[in-house]
């Protein structure tokens, strides 16, 4: 079952009060046993608007799923310019030796 944003608000602030029990709560509202503390892990709930945030360690593994996401294409980029370097390299090295072997056959012919 999907419980709304206020809902999963209010059954935080009731597990919050001095004095409550989690299990409590979740018989009293009818919720799955241990999904207050789910939703603790998930969420908190903003002093100032009321709302419910991603909880810290969740914004924490958002922003490290995006660096490794970011890491991984800079590595590509990485590898696909290593690759470019070597090809650039070699085609300069041939084009070098062929250079070389005309000179020394023209050199050679006289």
């Amino acid at each position: 079952m999907k419980y709304s944003d206020e809902f999963k608000r209010e059954a935080l602030n009731l597990a919050a009060q001095p004095g409550m029990r989690v299990a409590q709560v979740e018989q009293d509202l009818g919720i799955t046993p241990g999904l207050i503390y789910k939703w603790r892990q998930r969420f908190r709930v903003d002093e100032n608007t009321k709302a419910l945030k991603p909880s810290a360690e969740r914004e924490t593994q958002a922003e490290v799923r995006r660096l490794q996401r970011e890491l991984a294409i800079a590595r590509q980029e990485r590898d696909i310019l290593k690759k470019a370097v070597a090809f650039f390299a070699k085609e300069e090295s041939q084009r070098d030796l062929a250079s070389s072997s005309r000179m020394k056959a023209s050199t050679q012919s006289r």
